[in-house]
């Protein structure tokens, strides 16, 4: 494994782009790139108030800290400040009403239930 810098306030926030999955009002950082070269390993997401993802699974699990306002995981109220891991197989939805900013790892792509 190579050491990576990533700059994050260097980086503009890009639009959330999924094929069959409704991202608006999502953003993404990307922070590192996986081994291949292929998917975001470690990424930053910012929602705007009322966004949403639909409920997924975690085949390999998921870390997420909150950098900035509040959002809910399943039936989780996070704030800024928190840190929920996911074990594998661990599923849920995520929503803010606030908007907020969020910082993960999700070492394996998820699937949408």
């Amino acid at each position: 494994m190579q050491l990576v810098l990533t700059q994050s306030a260097s980086l503009a926030w890009k639009p959330l782009v999924e094929p069959g999955i409704q991202t608006a009002g999502q953003y993404v950082k990307v922070l590192r790139m996986d081994d291949t070269g292929t998917r975001p390993v470690t990424f930053m997401i910012k929602f705007d108030a009322g966004a949403s993802y639909p409920n997924h699974n975690h085949p390999a699990g998921e870390e997420v800290f909150v950098l900035e306002g509040s959002v809910r995981f399943g039936g989780l109220d996070l704030s800024a400040g928190d840190f929920l891991y996911t074990p594998p197989g661990g599923t849920h939805a995520v929503h803010s009403k606030t908007g907020c900013v969020m910082l993960f790892n999700v070492p394996e792509e998820v699937e949408i239930l």
